[in-house]
């Protein structure tokens, strides 16, 4: 947070920032934000997933006056789904300031969209046809704005959106301030810029080209709902013996955290709400072994170098791509194999495939682990873990207990009663992070049956 607080954001959207548990400024972020709050034009190159929207949002919100219901932000976007995406988080930005956003897109009842506009939205995120509708019915005027964003700004004028944004942003004040945000800087793109903005600001953000370790790379594709259960099952498939699980905010950190302590998983949270003394006592206990899983954001895990973390999972698809290179290095190091694991919704595909391009290797499907895979692979384990003690000298003092056994039953039966005992089957506890980030708490009269709990594994401290 105080990252965002040197970039010269007011008390209200910095406690929107908090809210929401970023805690960083992603590099496009940085460098825009400052240089759109002076008033300048700006154009960005940076590609989708990395913090964009918050890069225009937060200074767009900024000068923003609350107490007006004329309209006086507007952003230009290709697709539907990308008018609601950005409208949703310049909500959330412009929570305390009061600043209200409405998305218009073509495909909804044109008649809903007249009524939201009478109640006086300070920025709209529109379709550019859907706009221009409005604009004939003159159900829209734009001469209070007093900033435009052109989002996505390439592929609004690949999918031939040339003339639209031409005949937009001739109907808007010429004392506007214009951000442009691109992918690509291409000779369409350079032309409209070259039209339509002053003296910009050229902010370039690419993500470097970037190799990562020999470290083996996945993702699973599934709803937001089910993300809790296949880690769940993930850890008990995989039963690592450290592991790291990066969630995109603050917030979620703790959540994912508390959800796993409900089930039973020795795990600790590290994020940047802690003090020196508090992520010192949980970096110590993930050391020793106290606790198997660490459940982190970037920044707190930034300079993490833990030997033995043989696996990562990726709750949140990082916002900067280059932060997953970042954390998928918390593994495989040594000379040790290390896995890594990335959760992603339907709309995500496109920001995986752009990870893809930075770090310049493909990222493998992973079939979604059922809870029977989760039992299959804790039987496992347990079978290793007995083969290994059976190399042990003290098992000598155990041997005449094991003949007097050998008496009343067979030795497969037996040994098949001690790979069930030993084996920790996994939980099926209704814990879960549902998709606005709550998680449904235990009552308070109602406490776990005892097949529900996991029992602590013991282990060596780790040297």
């Amino acid at each position: 947070m105080s990252a965002f607080k040197q970039l010269g954001l007011s008390t209200e959207t910095l406690q929107a920032i908090s809210k929401l548990g970023f805690e960083e400024p992603t590099p496009i972020q940085k460098e825009a934000i400052p240089a759109a709050l002076s008033g300048a034009d700006v154009i960005g190159q940076a590609p989708t997933g990395t913090g964009k929207t918050a890069a225009f949002g937060l200074p767009m919100i900024e000068r923003i006056t609350p107490e007006s219901s004329h309209i006086q932000g507007l952003v230009l976007v290709p697709t539907r789904e990308l008018a609601i995406q950005v409208a949703e988080e310049l909500n959330k930005i412009g929570e305390y300031r009061q600043v209200h956003t409405l998305p218009i897109y073509g495909g909804q009842d044109m008649a809903r969209q007249i009524k939201l506009l009478k109640k006086g939205p300070q920025i709209v995120v529109g379709t550019p046809g859907r706009l221009m509708d409005h604009m004939r019915r003159r159900t829209i005027r734009l001469q209070n704005i007093a900033a435009v964003v052109l989002d996505e700004a390439d592929e609004m004028l690949n999918m031939g959106f040339v003339d639209d944004i031409k005949f937009i942003l001739s109907d808007i004040p010429k004392e506007r301030q214009t951000l442009l945000f691109s992918a690509s800087i291409t000779r369409a793109v350079e032309a409209i810029a070259g039209r339509f903005m002053h003296n910009p600001i050229m902010i370039q953000a690419t993500p470097r080209n970037i190799t990562v370790p020999s470290t083996e790379q996945h993702y699973i594709e599934l709803p937001e709902r089910k993300k809790f259960d296949v880690l769940c099952n993930l850890l008990d498939l995989h039963s690592p013996e450290a592991a790291i699980v990066f969630g995109r905010t603050k917030k979620r950190v703790d959540e994912i955290n508390q959800a796993l302590a409900l089930r039973g998983y020795s795990s600790g949270a590290l994020h940047g709400d802690l003090n020196q003394n508090q992520r010192n006592a949980v970096m110590g206990q993930f050391r020793s072994g106290a606790i198997d899983v660490l459940v982190a954001t970037d920044v707190a895990a930034r300079g993490l170098d833990i030997e033995t973390v043989s696996h990562v999972y990726n709750y949140d698809i990082p916002q900067d791509p280059e932060s997953y290179v970042h954390r998928i290095g918390r593994t495989g190091r040594a000379g040790r194999k290390g896995v890594a694991i990335t959760f992603i919704t339907h709309r995500e595909r496109d920001h995986l495939r752009i990870i893809e391009d930075l770090t310049k290797r493909s990222i493998i499907r992973h079939p979604v682990p059922t809870l029977t895979d989760a039992l299959m692979g804790q039987q496992q384990v347990t079978a290793e873990r007995v083969l290994k003690a059976s190399e042990e000298p003290i098992l000598a003092a155990y041997k005449s207990m094991a003949e007097s056994l050998l008496e009343h039953q067979d030795s497969v039966t037996l040994l098949a009663a001690a790979l069930k005992l030993l084996t920790k089957e996994p939980n099926t506890a209704r814990v879960q992070i549902t998709e606005d980030n709550h998680v449904p708490r235990r009552p308070k009269n109602q406490r776990a049956s005892s097949h529900q709990r996991r029992p602590r594994r013991t282990r060596k401290p780790r040297k």
